[in-house]
């Protein structure tokens, strides 16, 4: 699969079946500056680099990269990226530690037989619900724990459209992840009430009308007993 606009503004340039099968989903907005939701497993940054050049982007714009939480598949390329373009990282307070500690187990690092070198946060996100204003643009993140007790899920309402990024809302649900249910179920109570129009996903991609996102939200639901 090659990287491609999804709607106006808004791509997919890197995840599983764009750049490498360890990678989350990677997307691009374009906003009069470039921010990054998420970054691959950090193996591939120099393909995530050059699918954002593709489009005709100069990533020296790339100012904010917003992170999901904090799992090696979502974050392991932002030491690099920092490195060569001075990206800020966003990411919920309540994830930021692992991020600054390098820890393998809360990263899950771990599991992909890696490390993550301890990385300084630029914003710590705080609040049930913080609103980034970019220009005439607002990006709402939200904080949606159950994965991880500081998983944000992102949506903004563009040319009549409401997009929601929902990473990793398929779980997995795992007490070494600090994963509880209850959060999980109240979170994705909140997403199902947003009505989003598409869901930007984090490792299955992008699903395009309001029954397709409602039905993927229910279906972990159900799979997780959350009724």
């Amino acid at each position: 699969m090659k990287p491609y606009e999804i709607v106006k503004d808004i791509f997919i340039v890197g995840g599983p079946d764009i750049t490498d099968g360890r990678d989350g989903c990677v997307y691009l907005l374009n906003l009069g500056e470039l921010i990054l939701i998420d970054t691959g497993a950090g193996w591939s940054v120099e393909k995530i680099i050059k699918n954002i050049e593709k489009f005709g982007f100069d990533c020296k714009n790339l100012n904010k990269i917003i992170l999901t939480h904090c799992h090696i598949d979502h974050i392991g390329s932002v030491p690099e990226i920092k490195k060569r373009f001075g990206s800020k990282i966003y990411i919920h307070k309540l994830d930021a530690p692992p991020l600054e500690t390098g820890d393998s187990i809360f990263t899950a690092a771990k599991w992909y037989q890696t490390n993550f070198p301890p990385t300084t946060v630029d914003v710590k996100l705080n609040s049930p619900e913080e609103i980034l204003a970019i220009g005439k643009q607002k990006i709402v993140c939200l904080h949606t724990p159950g994965h991880t007790p500081g998983s944000i899920c992102i949506y903004l309402d563009k040319d009549g459209k409401r997009i929601l990024f929902g990473q990793d809302l398929h779980g997995p649900l795992l007490s070494e992840f600090g994963s509880n249910l209850e959060d999980y179920g109240r979170s994705t109570k909140k997403l199902l009430d947003l009505d989003a129009d598409i869901l930007c996903e984090g490792h299955f991609g992008i699903y395009k009308t309001k029954k397709d996102v409602k039905d993927y939200i229910l279906s972990y639901r159900r799979q997780y007993g959350v009724e």
